[in-house]
């Protein structure tokens, strides 16, 4: 039986954040966005296997992630942080401007503000990321205890990372995917081999099913709404 990796991108975060290069600085949420997403979070939650082991990064956004799919009907999943699956720490970059990096002289990666090959002052390249959630990966592998599903809130570096060293793709190439916010993509394990079951993924509430139970819960206080 394969062991079966749930990646889910992290909701949001605030506005004012989306202008700086945050990378592995702790940024909010932002909770409008987080409030108006309440369906997909429950549609999400009915989605993802139970039981199975949950794990975040250790920033902020990734566990009020988790806790906003525990809250819209995850219940009973209880979630540890791992420093393996954070975002790609761009050291020196971190806190300047996004624009900065449009029109920087040694360019950049179409999708990605720094080149697919570069090291930022004090920080990590990306093919130094892939090497740690592939770490990280294998880690949980390793002590599966008794689980064969994990769930993994995390950042879009880390999912593409993680992408990157299941199919051997190169930093460049991984930088290719779209990874948008609360979107899940699933990876599985075959014993030697990997599979990439879907990149992505988006989770509604479809038309036909009632969302009373999907909108009991206010997903950014845990408070009956």
């Amino acid at each position: 039986m394969p062991h079966r990796f749930w990646l889910i991108r992290h909701a949001l975060v605030h506005p004012r954040a989306l202008a700086k290069l945050y990378g592995t600085n702790d940024v909010p949420l932002c909770e409008t966005t987080l409030a108006a997403d309440a369906l997909r979070y429950a549609a999400l939650a009915a989605r993802l296997p139970h039981p199975a082991r949950l794990v975040c990064s250790t920033l902020s956004r990734t566990w009020l992630t988790a806790a906003a799919i525990t809250q819209a009907g995850y219940a009973g999943q209880d979630f540890a942080p791992d420093p393996a699956f954070v975002e790609q720490d761009f050291g020196d970059f971190q806190g300047q401007p996004v624009q900065n990096f449009d029109v920087r002289a040694d360019g950049r990666h179409p999708f990605w503000p720094i080149n697919a090959a570069e090291t930022p002052p004090n920080g990590e390249s990306f093919d130094a990321m892939i090497a740690r959630v592939g770490a990280g990966l294998e880690a949980l592998l390793a002590k599966d205890a008794g689980y064969k599903d994990t769930v993994i809130v995390c950042h879009g570096g880390t999912i593409r990372a993680a992408v990157a060293y299941a199919l051997k793709l190169s930093a460049h190439q991984a930088l290719c995917l779209a990874i948008e916010n609360i979107s899940l993509t699933r990876l599985e394990y075959h014993g030697s081999n990997w599979r990439l079951v879907s990149l992505n993924e988006h989770c509604d509430m479809k038309p036909c099913e009632s969302p009373a139970k999907a909108t009991n819960v206010n997903v950014v206080t845990g408070a009956p709404a």
